[in-house]
């Protein structure tokens, strides 16, 4: 027969986050021993955001708890988030334009983060994946881990498998749809400001092509 593990009850969980695209931060207690504070998940909403869209969705409380969870066994204080919420269509923008980007992705239903840490970031993803909590994606070249509240699964992508349609080629950001660079150029994987710059930079122009508007490369 199988018995659930009971935990020791905690007054107070807490988390300091910061937003990587809008800038906000949260920093303050999420969960009580009465479970989670509602007005305080509602907020926490709100921050997670698709950016793109300003929509929000129902957050999943366990992948908060994930990730506080993975912040407690590494000595981590705070998390930056990269990308919470995704609505249907900003996931799909990412897909085309981002490889690594799953198109049935656990973001459009509230159940995944992208987070990155100051430091101790592989240590907090061997953590992750032995708590066999749902998914962990590694990538240690862009500096994040993924972890979501889906099927238990483990994924690593690194050099061109991930940063292969997103490349600096000495003179600037490009994308390049063949992964193919030309011959004497250099290559190497983006940073995660520089990752999420041309997201921001790919969302806009797509915006403006769907409204007729024309924008420079």
């Amino acid at each position: 027969m199988a018995h659930a593990v009971s935990r020791p009850p905690i007054a107070l969980r807490r988390l300091r986050l910061f937003n990587a695209h809008t800038g906000e931060t949260f920093d303050g207690a999420y969960r009580n021993d009465q479970g989670p504070i509602e007005g305080v998940i509602d907020e926490l909403c709100i921050f997670l955001r698709d950016h793109h869209s300003g929509q929000k969705t129902q957050i999943d409380v366990g992948v908060i708890d994930f990730l506080a969870d993975v912040l407690d066994a590494v000595g981590e204080t705070k998390a930056t988030i990269l990308s919470a919420y995704r609505t249907a269509e900003t996931n799909a923008m990412l897909a085309r334009t981002t490889f690594g980007v799953a198109e049935h992705s656990q973001h459009i239903v509230g159940r995944a983060l992208d987070v990155s840490l100051e430091s101790r970031l592989s240590d907090a993803m061997t953590r992750a994946r032995a708590m066999h909590r749902g998914g962990v994606g590694w990538y240690p070249h862009s500096g994040f881990i993924h972890i979501d509240t889906g099927p238990i699964r483990n994924w690593t992508l690194d050099e061109r498998g991930l940063d292969g349609l997103l490349i600096f080629d000495g003179r600037g950001l490009r994308l390049d749809r063949t992964s193919q660079l030309p011959l004497g150029r250099s290559w190497r994987p983006l940073p995660v400001a520089e990752r999420l710059t041309l997201q921001d930079r790919l969302a806009r122009a797509e915006f403006l092509a769907r409204i007729g508007l024309r924008v420079t490369p």
